[in-house]
């Protein structure tokens, strides 16, 4: 089989956003972001030799030295040693009151309970829901339509809240990501962002976080840009995201 000469014609270009009047080129960062270390949990879980406890104790008592006060510690869900370290920080009772931990969870019913058990005692926690949107994953991966997809997230987010609610003593922070967003249909996105919005019910006071992933990078930065910005002006009830 013959190698194309230009293999670069067999892709489409990333298709632009229906965004004439973008605000985001003008505008400037005039507070402090939210800032979340996921040193501790980014890849961890898939790799052939993962950071063991003493690691990430390490890890994480370097991260509260430096100041950060947003701790990703982990994936609970993917097996016995990051469980065990999760559980036991939070036994440990050196988790500082002003400092607050995280964990993933794909969502499925079994892996979010077993994340919610690995905070069991927690002064205060965020549960980061995800499941892919895009087609390619709808279309190859899963093999299911819009609604089936969307299902996933709702279901995941149902769990979540009913698992919080057993645990009332935890401040309990819900975040989700439209996994795949930066090739998934900007409407789909927020379509299935709104549903899980609507599940949990965020408040101004209590509001959830969206997390959009460029998981593929398929455009230059700015088109991701216009992305966010779409979205967040489409999104609903936008002052409690």
């Amino acid at each position: 089989m013959s190698m194309l000469k230009d293999p670069s014609v067999k892709y489409r270009p990333f298709g632009q956003i229906n965004l004439p009047d973008r605000q985001w080129p003008s505008r400037l960062i005039e507070k402090a972001p939210r800032w979340l270390s996921t040193d501790l949990r980014d890849g961890n879980q898939s790799i052939i030799d993962p950071m063991d406890a003493v690691k990430k104790r390490r890890f994480f008592d370097l991260l509260i030295e430096v100041g950060v006060k947003e701790i990703e510690v982990g994936f609970p869900s993917a097996g016995a040693t990051e469980f065990d370290f999760i559980s036991g920080l939070v036994r440990s009772g050196d988790i500082p009151d002003d400092v607050t931990v995280q964990v993933l969870t794909q969502s499925r019913e079994d892996l979010i309970r077993t994340s919610f058990e690995s905070l069991d005692g927690a002064r205060a926690a965020i549960v980061h829901l995800y499941n892919a949107v895009s087609p390619a994953w709808r279309d190859i991966v899963f093999r299911m339509s819009k609604d089936e997809v969307k299902a996933i997230a709702v279901a995941g987010a149902k769990v979540m809240r009913d698992e919080a609610g057993k645990r009332p003593d935890t401040d309990w922070h819900f975040q989700y990501s439209p996994e795949t967003f930066s090739t998934a249909e900007l409407n789909f996105s927020i379509e299935v962002c709104a549903a899980v919005m609507e599940v949990l019910q965020p408040t101004p006071d209590h509001p959830i976080i969206l997390n959009l992933p460029a998981t593929v990078e398929a455009a230059t930065p700015n088109i991701y840009a216009d992305q966010i910005e779409y979205f967040c002006r489409h999104l609903p009830n936008r002052e409690s995201a």
